[in-house]
């Protein structure tokens, strides 16, 4: 690790940027937080870790990528897009754990997908757009609705006041013929009392990826009264998106041959690939906040909040037997078919909605929540056959399987912080969780029908101390999660456990004038994790198996320095231990039928690199002009619990050029032209893959494949605020 002294400090790490990182104590990210957010956000003086991000910051890094692309300078964090250029479906992990295991809330409210507990930013197009503030809790941090926080939390908000009245037009060109159009207007405060916000937004890309097609399109608006004790307010938002799928990679053999672009989607279909091998989905979110202030120590808010999403994604499937869609074989002429080919739809069509709570007491040293939430979930599943090149169907959207869940999740927690003396202060967070969660059947196993329940209590405490620019902290807290829905396919006789988290962090931290570093260390050990093992199901399916022990350890350093008034540098550097212990690997045994397996004692977790780091260089040559090189580097990822090599994701190092020119003209307030060039020096390289083993002719054969991301490419941007 190198080390850099200047003006007396270390740069050990960083996030985003100097001016971030150098605010005082008391600044506007904390103070005009909107309560509902406060309410589960990490305050200043929490003993959490955490990475806030601001409005200007995100405006900065908001080209039309999604979400992820735009935390990818924050610790700890790994980013990848099946399209290859950051539009459509993106992924994101967080100190190696993935989507499922982050907990994300929009306003305090859950996010993350009910039954795979996963988060499609892509179903929230340019939602960036609307985000005032964004904060990154990385471990079990202080989450309290929604999914279980095994690896981290984002949690956005888009609920704070714009007092003056506004209007923006963004409008961006790139790469792959991706198009950013965004159009926001606000009233500000109307007789002092009301304000309105709204947004339309429309990006499209051809993607990096053949065919990885991109349409997507948003609408924002949000409506609020305030008075002095009161606030109401009622967000509405809907995103579309039709993304041609690229969620396949490319094979091994096809990457060392430069064929790093191909698409085998649609290609079971002769000839050309089938053009509407694509995902619709649209989702739209309203949320009904109110707010009160009891009395100067006393505030109350509550949401109620419903969001409703429907789609499908359209294959098609070359022949395929008639039975297997529990259709009968026609017979033409006397002779019977047994197979076609088919266009089949996997359907979504569900609801969430539910109410969120918190009662807030804060007096001098004392600061205590009581909070909670109430959630349900119905969700239909459904397969609709719409066309077969033999025919015999028996209406035009035949449904071959039609199945429905149900998940219900309450909890309550109170925190409480309280200030011992001048320097210290105390911390705890006691939560219940519980979970009804039921599945009538599944698409591969209809018979298979799911009831369970599930009780979590997840405390954590903790202790900072604060002094003379000095900051530390120790915590420890506790996280569980319930199997997802894939998991109970496994079967009755492989019914899953819920998996549980202990988290140990601990923190210093110095900030100077010019200068600021902090270092943190985490153990954060899983019972019962949850884990692709090569495993199969009762239906043949490869299915996630609970390892007893499994751990995390590493150490999260950051830095900012400011050298003069027309440089700073921000980096960030995570060093990690990532290991199962015990691991058992499943192959199948095509000599012999059945299953081999492979024992291992101590090996790398899956997509845990043991090195992240991320570096930001910012020049400012004249006035209102910012240069910025960013620069981003991986250590070598597994794509499975082996730590087999060959089964692996190469290290790289990539960089990126960004350049912003602000100025003004007499009937506007403002215009940026924002100009970046992603990967620089057209690095080769894949953040994310997948893998296979089978044992055929005495031997073990693998099979990878990877998502390779774009060489060099660009994006431009024009923002005019009226």
């Amino acid at each position: 690790m190198k080390r850099i002294i200047v003006l007396g400090c270390i740069v050990l790490s960083a996030t985003t940027s100097f001016s971030q990182q150098t605010e005082p104590v008391k600044d506007s990210f904390y103070t005009l937080t909107p309560v509902e957010i406060r309410a589960i956000r990490a305050g200043e003086n929490s003993p959490f870790t955490k990475t806030n991000i601001s409005k200007k910051e995100i405006s900065k890094l908001n080209q039309g990528q999604d979400i992820p692309f735009l935390l990818n300078q924050t610790p700890s964090v790994v980013i990848n897009a099946d399209a290859g250029n950051g539009i459509g479906y993106t992924g994101i992990r967080i100190r190696g754990t993935d989507a499922t295991r982050i907990n994300v809330t929009l306003n305090g409210i859950p996010y993350n997908d009910a039954e795979s507990q996963g988060t499609f930013f892509v179903n929230l197009p340019d939602f960036s757009s609307s985000v005032n503030s964004i904060q990154v809790q990385r471990g079990a941090g202080t989450s309290s609705n929604g999914a279980g926080a095994f690896g981290a939390s984002i949690n956005m908000s888009t609920n704070e006041v714009n007092k003056e009245a506004y209007a923006e037009i963004n409008n961006g060109y790139g790469s792959f013929k991706s198009w950013k159009n965004t159009v926001k207007v606000g009233t500000g405060l109307l007789n002092d009392h009301f304000t309105v916000d709204a947004r339309l937004s429309n990006i499209t890309s051809d993607g990096y990826i053949d065919r990885a097609k991109s349409d997507l399109s948003a609408a924002y608006l949000s409506a609020a009264y305030l008075n002095k004790k009161t606030t109401i307010r009622l967000n509405i938002f809907t995103g579309k998106e039709k993304t041609y799928q690229a969620w396949n990679g490319i094979s091994e053999a096809d990457l060392k041959n430069g064929n790093r672009t191909i698409n085998y989607a649609g290609m079971e279909k002769t000839g050309e690939p089938y053009e509407n091998e694509t995902d619709n989905y649209t989702q739209t979110h309203s949320q009904l906040f109110f707010n009160q202030e009891l009395s100067t120590t006393l505030t109350f808010n509550t949401a109620l909040f419903l969001t409703r999403g429907k789609g499908y994604y359209e294959q098609y499937k070359a022949e395929r037997e008639y039975a297997e869609f529990g259709l009968p074989n026609p017979v033409y002429g006397g002779n019977t078919i047994t197979e076609s080919d088919f266009v089949r739809q996997l359907w979504l069509d569900n609801y969430f909605y539910g109410n969120i709570f918190s009662l807030q007491y804060k007096k001098k040293k004392t600061q205590l929540v009581v909070g909670g939430a109430y959630t349900k979930y119905d969700g239909k599943h459904y397969g609709k056959l719409i066309w077969s090149s033999n025919g015999g169907l028996p209406e035009p959207a035949y449904k071959w399987y039609d199945h429905k869940a149900d998940k219900t999740d309450f909890n309550i927690y109170t925190k409480w912080q309280q200030q011992l003396s001048a320097n210290w202060n105390l911390f705890t967070d006691l939560q219940y969780r519980h979970v009804g969660y039921t599945i009538n059947g599944f698409r591969d196993n209809p018979s298979l029908s799911v009831d369970n329940d599930y009780n979590f209590f997840n405390p954590k405490l903790g202790i900072s101390y604060n002094n003379n620019g000095w900051n530390a902290y120790l915590s420890y807290g506790v996280a569980a999660k319930e199997p997802n829905r894939d998991d109970f396919e496994a079967g009755s006789t492989q019914i899953p456990k819920p998996e549980r988290l202990h988290d140990i962090e601990a923190s210093i931290e110095k900030r100077k004038a010019n200068c600021n570093w902090s270092a943190t260390f985490y153990y954060m050990s899983y019972n019962n994790q949850l884990v692709l093992t090569g495993k199969v199901n009762d239906v043949g399916a490869y299915t996630r198996t609970n390892i007893p022990n499994s751990y995390r350890m590493g150490v999260e350093m950051q830095g900012v320095i400011k050298f003069n008034s027309w440089m700073n540098v921000a980096a960030n550097l995570a060093i990690s231990k990532n290991e199962v212990k015990d691991f058992t690997e499943f192959i199948d045994d095509y000599d012999n039928g059945g299953q081999k397996t492979n024992t291992f004692q101590s090996t790398d977790i899956a997509f845990s690199p043991a090195v992240v780091g991320s570096a930001t260089i910012n020049f400012l040559p004249v006035k209102n002009v910012e240069l910025s090189l960013l620069s981003k580097y991986v250590s070598r990822q597994y794509l499975d619990n082996t730590e087999d090599e060959s089964r692996s994701l190469n290290s790289f190092y990539v960089q990126d050029f960004r350049a912003i020119y602000t100025f003004k003209i007499k009937w506007l307030k403002e215009v940026n032209i924002i100009g970046q060039v992603n990967n620089l020096f057209s690095k080769k390289y894949e953040p994310n893959g997948y893998t296979y083993s089978y044992f055929v002719g005495g031997e073990t054969v693998t099979e990878n494949f990877y998502f390779p991301m774009a060489g060099r490419s660009f994006m431009i941007g024009l923002n005019v605020k009226l």
